[in-house]
C-alpha cells in the first residue's frame, strides 16, 4: 500500500497556487476574484447571491480527505490522505486557520499591486475578505471543528458557503452556515455509486438522510442549496427523479452547473462530457416541469442556472452589516 507523503503533496499544490495556511488548511485565489479585481467579470455567486467577488477567500480545512472518488473532481486522488474525520491532533485550530487563511490570501494578491490594469479600491478591500467559500477540495465535514470555525468567522462579520457531499449528516445539523451546499452528482443509486464511488457503506441512504437535514436547516433560517454538476452522457437522466430529490430536500435555491474538463478529471472523462451552457439550461428546465422550483437566472461564461421557487424570489441575495 503506496505511504501518503504529505510533503510531496503540499509541493504538487503549491505549484498549482494554492497555499497552505495549516496543516490540512488551504486557500486558493478563485479566477474569478482576479477577474474581478480586474474588472473583467464577476463569479455567479455575486450574481446569484449578492457576493462580492474580490472580497472571497475560496479555502478547504480538510484538503486532503474526503469519502468520495467522483469521476469529475479535479484533484488527484493519490493526494486524498484519508475518508474519515480528521484526527483533532492533527487537525488546524479554527482561529488560526481564519488568520493564516487571510495572510495567504494576502500574499497571492500581492501580485496584483504592479498591475496597471487592477482596479485600487477592490485591490484595497480584498485584503479583508468578508466571505468564505469553505468549498476549495476536499470535504470541509471531515474538519471536527467546523462548527467552532463557522462560529468564529461570524464573529467577524464573514459570511460563509459551506460545500458538502452530504455523505454526514450529523455534523450538518451541528453548523449554522451562512448558505449550505449539498452536491447531488446523480438521480438515483446506480449512477450515484457509478459517479460519486463513495469509500463509505450506505451512502445512498447517508446521502438521502442529509437531504432531510437540508430541509431542517431552512427551516432554522440556512440558506440551503442543492448543486447538480451535470456531466454530459452520464447524470444528464431522469429529470423527474432529480425533482424528486429536490422535493425531498426543499431547498431555497438548485443551481445546475456544468461539469468542467479540467485537472486530473481529464484522465476520467472526456472533453465531450462538458455540457454547452444551453444544454444545461435545456436540462434544468426539463426538472423544472416536475417541481416548483424555476429557472430564474444564468451565468453562461460558468455554464450555471438558478432555479428557486416564485415564493422565495425575494430572498435570494444576502443580507450584509
Amino acid at each position: 500500500m503506496q505511504t501518503f507523503d504529505l510533503d510531496a503533496v503540499r509541493k504538487r499544490l503549491e505549484k498549482q497556487q494554492y497555499r497552505f495556511s495549516g496543516r490540512n488548511t488551504a486557500v486558493k485565489i478563485c479566477t474569478w476574484t482576479k477577474k474581478s479585481l480586474l474588472d473583467e467579470d464577476v463569479c455567479y455567486k455575486q450574481k446569484f447571491y449578492g457576493i462580492q467577488s474580490h472580497r472571497c477567500c475560496q479555502m478547504s480545512p480538510a484538503v486532503n480527505f474526503c469519502q468520495n472518488s467522483c469521476i469529475f473532481c479535479w484533484r488527484s486522488f493519490a493526494d486524498t490522505e484519508g475518508f474519515q474525520e480528521i484526527p483533532k491532533e492533527i487537525a488546524d485550530d479554527p482561529e488560526k486557520i481564519i488568520d493564516e487563511s487571510i495572510k495567504k490570501q494576502r500574499e497571492l494578491l500581492s501580485g496584483f499591486g504592479g498591475n496597471k490594469e487592477v482596479n485600487r479600491d477592490k485591490l484595497k478591500e480584498a485584503q479583508d475578505p468578508k466571505h468564505f467559500a469553505i468549498s476549495l477540495t476536499g470535504e470541509p465535514t471531515l474538519y471536527p471543528y467546523l462548527d467552532k470555525f463557522i462560529e468564529k468567522l461570524h464573529e467577524r462579520g464573514i459570511t460563509t458557503f459551506v460545500v458538502t457531499n452530504g455523505l454526514r449528516p450529523e455534523v450538518l445539523r451541528k453548523i449554522t452556515p451562512t448558505q449550505l451546499y449539498v452536491s447531488v452528482d446523480a438521480p438515483n443509486e446506480e449512477l450515484y455509486l457509478k459517479v460519486d464511488r463513495p469509500k463509505v457503506k450506505n451512502a445512498w441512504q447517508i446521502f438521502n438522510d442529509t437531504l432531510e437535514v437540508v430541509s431542517e436547516k431552512r427551516n432554522e433560517g440556512v440558506r440551503t442549496c442543492l448543486r447538480i454538476t451535470l456531466i454530459k452522457g452520464i447524470n444528464d437522466v431522469f429529470p423527474e427523479q432529480y425533482a424528486e430529490l429536490i422535493k425531498k430536500a426543499n431547498p431555497l435555491f438548485v443551481e445546475v452547473k456544468a461539469y468542467m474538463h479540467v485537472g486530473d478529471s481529464v484522465k476520467r472523462l472526456k472533453k465531450e462530457n462538458m455540457p454547452l451552457h444551453e444544454e444545461v439550461k435545456e436540462f434544468a428546465e426539463k426538472i423544472s416541469k416536475f417541481c416548483d422550483w424555476k429557472v430564474v437566472d444564468e451565468k453562461k461564461e460558468s455554464r450555471v442556472v438558478l432555479l428557486m421557487k416564485d415564493e422565495d424570489l425575494d430572498k435570494r441575495f444576502i443580507e450584509f452589516e
